[in-house]
């Protein structure tokens, strides 16, 4: 075998691996170390502030997450924005997509409308929202009075009660993603054959009807995969509730705690107490939230979604 024979055989057989190894060894120094550095942290006493304390501390940071008040607190929190936002998030998103779907005039100006949101720096619109939910002069409560749903006597207080918090976070990040998760789905509608909904129509099938008997079941590859990103997206929500108190460096999520979230709590324990093995602890807890909830809600979108097949 000549030299130019071996040298093609090595280019074919490894050259391959060279051109990708950069990604996998930024994923390895990036990625899986910083995991798996946190998951040996979550396991020991770590803290800033005191740097005597250290040791193998088993699994007494995990245990200590059942009585903890303010973790169920910020759990308690986080499910309440997720269904405030992930449900009507993805339900309005559907039915913009079918809007959107339908022969409009200026159909791709109405497309990058619905994106702008996304494309909005979070922090700006963020602040901006803020702003709309202030209590004495935010619109929120000037179109609620408008409406004659208000009170003038007594506006509403966003930042004092869990419910009107929960509301208004809820708002932030429905704003953003709804048009996001509508052209996912109108992506996903565009490979429906026309003649499928001219039978349906045919057979007597109004609008209302063809969206959640033949669109939903024939994009639920996509539905699924935005409930899942909802629910890792909603349970890691941080920069919308952490910018809505007042006092965004305390991460305490309102007076009370009436909005903090699992991710701000995190914030808090690991660099305002410096207590970072027990915030990599609640970090490990909040995975295996993430995992079983996605989980859950995959295998009910799949089971409601082919049931309307």
């Amino acid at each position: 075998m000549s030299w130019r024979d071996r040298l093609y055989r090595l280019d074919t057989r490894y050259t391959p691996y060279l051109l990708i190894a950069p990604f996998f060894v930024l994923f390895l120094v990036f990625g899986l170390f910083p995991l798996l550095y946190n998951g040996v942290v979550s396991l020991r006493h770590y803290r800033l502030d005191d740097p005597d304390r250290t040791g193998w501390a088993g699994l007494e940071n995990f245990t200590r997450l059942a009585s903890d008040g303010d973790f169920w607190n910020a759990l308690y929190n986080t499910m309440g924005i997720f269904l405030l936002s992930t449900v009507p998030q993805l339900l309005l998103a559907l039915v913009v997509a079918a809007l959107l779907n339908r022969k409009l005039r200026a159909r791709t100006w109405w497309r990058v409308g619905f994106l702008v949101p996304y494309v909005t720096p979070i922090v700006a619109s963020t602040l901006v929202f803020g702003v709309f939910f202030s209590r004495d002069y935010g619109l929120a409560n000037w179109a609620l009075q408008a409406l004659g749903l208000g009170d003038p006597a007594a506006p509403i207080d966003w930042r004092a009660s869990k419910p009107a918090a929960w509301t208004a976070i809820a708002t932030m990040v429905n704003w953003k993603w709804i048009g996001y998760n509508a052209l996912l789905y109108l992506a996903a509608m565009q490979s429906i054959p026309r003649d499928v909904y001219e039978a349906s129509a045919l057979d007597g099938a109004g609008v209302w009807r063809q969206l959640w008997r033949i669109t939903v079941p024939m994009i639920q590859p996509v539905v699924i995969f935005t409930v899942v990103l909802s629910t890792i997206g909603g349970f890691q929500l941080f920069t919308e509730p952490m910018l809505f108190e007042l006092n965004s460096q305390q991460a305490t999520g309102g007076a009370n705690g009436e909005w903090q979230t699992i991710a701000q709590l995190i914030y808090r324990v690991g660099w305002k107490d410096l207590n970072l093995g027990y915030a990599a602890a609640m970090s490990w807890a909040l995975f295996l939230i993430i995992l079983v909830v996605a989980g859950v809600n995959s295998w009910l979108t799949n089971r409601l979604s082919g049931g309307r097949q």
